[in-house]
């Protein structure tokens, strides 16, 4: 795909504001919510020196979502938030929540980290969860969804492939569809979906702004882009212009690169990337919208530069998966002509997210 785009390439759209209110940035809700979990608990910002050295950065900040609420992943803040509205909205004169939502089914196509945060939701209030996996999903994480008590559907070959079948069976009523992708016609769901991961946007910043720090680069990696289109916008409205922020994607998967320069949706093609929870070839609407306000630029990694770096971050201890380190991978790629243009140098401050812990 490498022939067909640039490895980076600048929003068109930037600064346009088509899409001011696609998404909150108003964490408050999602907060007041997560903090009557056990579970909930800011995750670690690491200050890693070491590499910011090694990149020729002034800082590198890691936000560590590897041990978001015992489910491994900054998804947990999603489709687990989703579930509890709709207990809270089945009983909003309180109640045994365990068993708001007996009776109801709940569906989903997941890469995995999605499937877990609603098979946990759902085992808390007391639905039934079932979850769809195409054959590229690893069975690990299979196991895992069985193992909080979620029944899984293998279909396809890719992700697409089973989130058609998922919509298929919850437009035949076999359960609500709980999905964070969106499109024209589905589209509160996944906006509740990405105002969830708004937490870890809040917690880095209230870090930052703790230590009067602030990010000059962002760099947000992104499948369908959920993570980098919340992040993006939390980011955008705390800091304003300043930082700039870049959507990281596969080489193999690109849709939100494509769709930038397009100025509208596109589909893609490629092969099976290693970067198996950001390997979509289709992105949200919601997140395109999003992105097409806030991001300045549209970056993408090789399936080897995400390799190299998750052999690196794993020899320091941070290494969990090639998914969880796109955005660390595409600072450390970066060609000289792509630092130049981002004015990318030994003064730079740059946030990444580490989204995922081992699968």
């Amino acid at each position: 795909m490498s022939n067909l785009y640039p490895t980076l390439a600048a929003n068109p759209m930037r600064g346009q504001s088509r899409y001011p209110d696609v998404i909150s940035a108003d964490a408050s809700p999602v907060l007041a919510l997560l903090k009557q979990c056990p579970a909930y608990a800011p995750t670690t910002l690491h200050d890693q020196e070491d590499l910011a050295a090694m990149f020729g950065v002034s800082k590198l900040w890691i936000k560590d979502e590897s041990t978001r609420m015992n489910l491994g992943s900054f998804k947990a803040l999603g489709a687990a938030y989703v579930v509890a509205k709709m207990a809270m909205d089945a009983m909003p004169d309180g109640g045994d929540y365990s068993k708001a939502l007996n009776g109801v089914s709940v569906l989903a196509a997941s890469a995995g980290n999605h499937g877990l945060s609603l098979a946990a939701g759902a085992r808390i209030f007391g639905a039934k969860a079932t979850i769809y996996l195409s054959a590229s999903v690893p069975e690990s994480f299979a196991e895992r969804l069985r193992g909080i008590g979620a029944d899984v559907i293998r279909h396809g070959e890719v992700y697409e492939d089973s989130m058609a079948l998922a919509l298929a069976d919850s437009q035949a009523g076999k359960g609500v569809l709980i999905s964070d992708t969106s499109w024209p016609e589905y589209q509160d769901i996944p906006r509740l979906i990405m105002e969830g991961y708004l937490v870890m946007g809040k917690e880095a910043t209230d870090e930052l702004d703790a230590q009067s720090q602030s990010p000059t680069h962002i760099f947000l990696q992104a499948g369908v882009g959920g993570l980098s289109s919340a992040m993006a916008r939390w980011c955008r409205r705390h800091y304003g212009d300043a930082p700039m922020i870049i959507n990281v994607e596969p080489d193999e998967a690109r849709p939100l690169q494509a769709s930038l320069m397009a100025g509208k949706m596109i589909k893609v093609d490629g092969g099976v990337s290693i970067m198996g929870r950001l390997d979509c070839k289709e992105a949200s609407e919601l997140a395109f919208k999003a992105l097409s306000d806030d991001a300045d630029f549209a970056q993408v990694i090789t399936e080897e530069e995400a390799a190299t770096t998750t052999a690196l971050l794993a020899s320091k201890g941070r290494g969990h998966t090639p998914s969880g380190i796109a955005g660390i991978a595409a600072l450390q790629h970066l060609r000289d002509a792509d630092r130049a243009t981002l004015g990318i140098d030994q003064n730079s401050r740059v946030l990444t997210f580490l989204s995922e812990g081992e699968s």
